[in-house]
């Protein structure tokens, strides 16, 4: 039976994949060590126009990978992770915009990471998988943005290490990027973000099963690894919206168990993020990508950040929101005054949502609004004409 696509819906997608950077091509990464081949897992959404003009490149957030609309079943329950504003007649609308989304170098979702098999060993990187950085991520996106055959993307945008990853575009690639749409970011993690980082990866080291990241093949660091996406997770909420979701209402009971067992509604929410994260990310990934995101300073190499973006020529569209205390709006109003003193267009919207971090990915109709006018914007300057059903 034919597929019938959902109003507002890509419908199913299928998850593509590019190599590159084989031997003795490998490519260079910023420690100096060189990887390859290199995989990258990509998905697209819409259609690219006759002049590949139309091209908005999606960035993931840590947890997140190259699906990022869609299905890839009739009854998946669980479409891509920013399905809410990727659509027809959506902020990302792909009646109009040819939108793709890769997963991270590092990553465990079909691109090269340490699960991969090391050509030189025949066996799993684990952590003999070198350090990676944002540079390192945005370096193999280009690849594929070269073997896409397209020349400039409309816009690049994404949340959290996502809007790491567009800052990092707009700044060293400044003439491929026509628009650039960082969102709950920031220049570089502050260190109470570095710390909630680095404790989840000692919870993750410190599990007996985790062998020195050579575990492949046999039982997984499970119990490190659920405890590192509880520590996270509580990061991306917010007091307000830690109350409003759970209060303190006990789960399945009415009175306290006196004991260690789940009592609290949100012990159980935890204890499931923490339990479905281990069935489809690996740890070792989880170790490399949150040291990326640790190392991520973009007032690097120059020591300044109103140096570092002095050549960015995108349009900006920076988002914040008033209860992300991960991200606070303060790191974004910096990248704000940087991008200003250099006379960059931008545009600084703090939104006043009450659910912390994870508000990006909530999207209660304010943010798709902003998004959705300030791309009409960026197509009409660049001259846009032709959508993405022609």
């Amino acid at each position: 039976m034919p597929h019938k696509r959902e109003p507002g819906s890509v419908g199913l997608v299928k998850k593509q994949f590019y190599t590159f950077a084989e031997p003795p091509h490998e490519m260079e990464l910023s420690s100096g060590a060189k990887l390859g081949p290199i995989t990258l897992a990509y998905e697209t959404y819409g259609r690219l126009n006759r002049d590949k003009s139309n091209a908005i490149l999606i960035l993931h957030a840590l947890s997140g990978d190259s699906h990022a609309a869609g299905k890839y079943a009739e009854d998946d329950k669980h479409p891509g992770w920013w399905d809410n504003t990727i659509g027809p007649g959506k902020a990302f609308d792909t009646d109009k915009y040819f939108v793709l989304c890769s997963n991270v170098i590092g990553g465990c979702q079909g691109s090269t990471g340490p699960a991969s098999i090391n050509p030189a060993t025949g066996k799993e990187y684990g952590l003999s998988f070198p350090m990676i950085t944002v540079h390192d991520m945005v370096s193999a996106q280009i690849r594929l943005i070269d073997h896409l055959g397209i020349d400039k993307l409309l816009t690049v945008t994404g949340g959290s290490m996502g809007g790491m990853q567009a800052l990092r575009w707009a700044v060293s690639y400044p003439d491929r990027v026509i628009a650039a749409i960082p969102i709950a970011t920031t220049s570089k993690l502050s260190p109470q973000g570095i710390a909630f980082n680095e404790v989840g990866r000692v919870a993750i080291m410190a599990d007996p099963n985790f062998s020195g990241g050579d575990y492949y093949g046999k039982t997984v660091p499970r119990e490190g690894l659920a405890l590192a996406r509880m520590i996270g997770h509580i990061t991306y909420l917010s007091d307000d919206s830690m109350h409003e979701k759970f209060g303190r209402k006990l789960r399945g009971k009415k009175s306290f168990g006196y004991n260690f067992n789940v009592d609290f509604e949100v012990e159980s929410y935890l204890r499931y993020k923490g339990d479905t994260f281990v069935h489809r990310f690996d740890a070792n990934s989880y170790l490399y990508i949150t040291k990326a995101i640790d190392y991520f300073d973009l007032s690097l190499p120059e020591g300044s950040l109103v140096k570092a973006v002095e050549g960015a020529k995108a349009k900006f569209l920076i988002i914040s929101f008033k209860s992300d205390w991960l991200y606070p709006p303060y790191q974004a109003r910096e990248i704000v005054k940087a991008l200003m003193i250099n006379g960059v267009d931008v545009t600084y919207c703090e939104i006043d949502s009450r659910y912390g971090h994870d508000a990006f990915l909530l999207d209660e109709g304010e943010m798709s609004k902003i998004l959705t006018n300030f791309l009409a914007n960026v197509a009409e300057k660049s001259g846009l004409r032709e959508a993405a059903s022609s």
